[in-house]
């Protein structure tokens, strides 16, 4: 199986940007990562009048969009499907790193800062670690900089091999 980690924490608490200073330093290393955004809205990729746009619009349930470099799938669904239903589709990654699904059973990593937020919003007991400007005791800590150390700790803490 992917291991699959959480970055989560409050709206406007810095989750995308510690996200991605991961995603760097991993890919740096030379991980293959997936990452996969919860958006609480509707949301459309595609761009009215465009070809994938029209197949769509003419019934299509799934429409793929293939490229040399690149393919994308837009599947219609009748309900929200669950994190574990679409990790399921994901192949030939080391990693799948969620940001939101605070509610998903996964571990995580939650970003917290002293200036914005007055207590950690995981469960204690699916925390791998914390991303603050502020010790947490009884969590490993590290600074919203330090996607390095992050990185190892992550790195170790799942097990994953290079």
């Amino acid at each position: 199986m992917i291991p699959v980690i959480s970055v989560v924490g409050y709206s406007n608490s810095g989750k995308t940007t510690l996200l991605v200073k991961i995603i760097k330093e991993l890919k740096a290393r030379g991980y293959k990562i997936a990452t996969i955004k919860h958006h609480h809205r509707d949301f459309d990729i595609d761009v009215p009048g465009k070809d994938t746009w029209r197949h769509r619009e003419a019934g299509a349930d799934t429409v793929v969009l293939a490229s040399p470099a690149k393919v994308a799938f837009i599947q219609q669904t009748q309900k929200e499907l669950t994190l574990d239903e679409i990790i399921a589709k994901i192949s030939g990654v080391d990693i799948i790193i969620t940001e939101g699904y605070k509610k998903e059973n996964k571990p995580k990593v939650e970003v917290f800062r002293s200036e914005v937020h007055t207590e950690l919003i995981s469960p204690r007991s699916q925390l791998l670690a914390v991303a603050s400007d502020v010790s947490h005791t009884g969590v490993p800590t590290f600074g919203l900089d330090d996607a390095p150390g992050l990185v190892d700790f992550l790195i170790n803490q799942l097990g994953l091999k290079k």
